[in-house]
């Protein structure tokens, strides 16, 4: 990592995404039969009474640099659902996050919970990918592909039956997530392009979503009380990173943050 974490674009990190989907060709055939083989993906979770908390496993980022380098996946993710973690998040990218497919495998067979693959998903054939390591949803970012292709490959990831987490940042994005037939749709409060983070926008933007559309808060959330808020505006689910997998105790960081009550919007 360099010392500067901040150095690290956006568009680099997608360079990097490319060429590893480069190396993939030739493979997709024995990637969809691994898929075809992998046991049902378990049922994501629907909002309920209180915000679902979506813990994730990461060892660093390009905003955070080194977050706990150390880090077993499987440790935190038991950890994570014994705290009352709705669904366990799993960073596959290595480059930048220092995650693998291999945690996602290793988390999605270890835990009770759902799984969601985290990536930058650019192309069709990471879906199958993440089918294959056992996960139940697959993040896709609004800002990194077209409308075009966002739909296809939301349409995809529901063929392989899983959930399409889809990701905005700006209002710019909504239509086309809501276009492509989010089954969650995340709202981002961290600009992918300068790395800050706007817990305000994010609440003014989950307001903007439709009822009836699952809404998860992403990034900024530290503490009980940006649950709250993140709550207020609307939020069925907070996914929460950094705070919680940087922790020795990270059983009792996700139950502090678990319970807050689901306000309609």
């Amino acid at each position: 990592m360099p010392n500067n974490p901040r150095a690290i674009s956006l568009n680099a990190i997608l360079a990097t995404t490319r060429a590893r989907v480069a190396a993939l060709t030739g493979k997709a055939k024995e990637i969809a039969r691994g898929a075809s083989a992998a046991p049902p993906p378990r049922q994501f979770p629907t909002p309920g009474a209180t915000v679902g908390v979506i813990a994730e496993v990461k060892r660093r980022s390009p905003s955070q640099g080194a977050i706990r380098e150390d880090l077993d996946p499987v440790v935190h993710a038991a950890a994570y659902e014994r705290g009352g973690a709705a669904a366990v998040s799993v960073l596959t990218d290595e480059a930048h996050f220092g995650g693998s497919l291999e945690d996602l495998r290793r988390v999605a067979a270890a835990v009770g919970v759902p799984a969601l693959r985290k990536d930058f998903v650019i192309d069709a054939v990471q879906i199958p990918e993440a089918r294959a390591a056992g996960a139940s949803a697959v993040l896709l970012i609004a800002r990194i592909v077209s409308a075009q292709e966002l739909r296809a490959l939301a349409a995809i990831v529901r063929e392989w039956d899983m959930v399409p987490l889809i990701e905005v940042h700006a209002e710019r994005e909504l239509d086309a997530a809501l276009a492509a037939g989010a089954g969650l749709l995340g709202v981002n409060a961290r600009d992918l392009d300068t790395f800050a983070v706007d817990l305000a926008a994010a609440e003014k933007l989950i307001r903007r979503v439709p009822a009836g559309i699952a809404v998860v808060g992403e990034s900024g959330v530290e503490t009980r009380a940006d649950v709250e808020r993140l709550a207020d505006a609307g939020a069925d689910f907070v996914l929460v990173g950094t705070s919680v997998a940087r922790q020795d105790d990270p059983e009792a960081a996700v139950r502090q943050l678990v319970g807050v009550k689901r306000n309609a919007r």
